[in-house]
């Protein structure tokens, strides 16, 4: 069985008081669900009053990028073990606005997935396709290449906490989401590759979250899929209310 993990990116929103804010009435509401692992992802500055505010709650931390370097002359970057160092758990790596507008590229991907593995930090992996690469029929195309690339080198004995997210990217902010069988068909195709690039045990264990404009009204269809393991959620996690209910609908039997 693959636990269904729901992550929340909060990406460039929420000082560290409405982050507080946010999990003092958000617990409440899901603290009797044992059937999800939840992650809440906030902006840097948030993550050390987060991790406190979660102390000996059901509820993980973790951060929306970080460097594959432990230290060195990189201003403004975050390393691994100043992650582990503050008490985060999981790590967002190559999400579609680091690939956009940060340079992220499938090779920096793999270092700090390596670099995640090494630190026992649980890698959340983005991958996705573009509009113009959906439409030119290249889907299968670009996932394959993400994902063998994100995973070359990688030992299949350390692989077991690897996650994927499969973000469409022409579905992130806009409204439109992927329908539920273009979705099952995009985490197949995932997971066909994890099985190439690494065995076919990992890749029937390894969980693949969906992301891609996912609300109240659509987690259950989509994480009801066979292939589909739970989501990666932005705009509608920033609410305690509509991201409890994401959390509820995504794990209902």
């Amino acid at each position: 069985m693959r636990k269904p993990l729901i992550a929340a990116n909060w990406k460039m929103y929420k000082n560290p008081t409405e982050s507080t804010a946010f999990l003092t009435s958000f617990f409440p509401l899901v603290k009797s669900n044992t059937a999800a692992e939840i992650v809440l992802c906030p902006s840097m500055t948030s993550l050390p009053a987060l991790v406190d505010a979660a102390r000996g709650k059901s509820v993980h931390i973790g951060a929306q990028t970080m460097h594959w370097l432990n230290d060195g002359a990189y201003t403004g970057e975050t390393s691994p073990t100043m992650l582990i160092a503050i008490g985060v758990t999981h790590v967002l790596i190559g999400h579609s606005e680091r690939r956009q507008y940060f340079n992220e590229t499938d090779t920096t991907v793999n270092l700090k997935l390596k670099a995640a593995l090494a630190h026992s930090l649980t890698p959340i992996v983005c991958v996705g396709e573009k509009l113009e690469e959906r439409e030119a029929n290249l889907t299968s195309n670009v996932l394959e290449l993400q994902v063998s690339i994100a995973l070359e080198g990688i030992d299949p004995a350390a692989a077991t906490p690897i996650v994927f997210a499969y973000e469409p990217v022409w579905a992130i902010g806009t409204g439109r989401t992927a329908t539920p069988e273009i979705a099952e068909d995009a985490h197949k195709l995932i997971r066909a590759q994890i099985a190439k690039s690494l065995t076919p045990s990992l890749a029937a264990s390894t969980r693949i979250l969906y992301g891609g404009s996912v609300k109240p009204d659509n987690a259950k269809s989509l994480c009801r899929l066979e292939d589909i393991d739970g989501a990666l959620v932005g705009g509608a996690s920033l609410d305690p209310q509509s991201f409890a209910e994401i959390v509820r609908n995504a794990t209902e039997k």
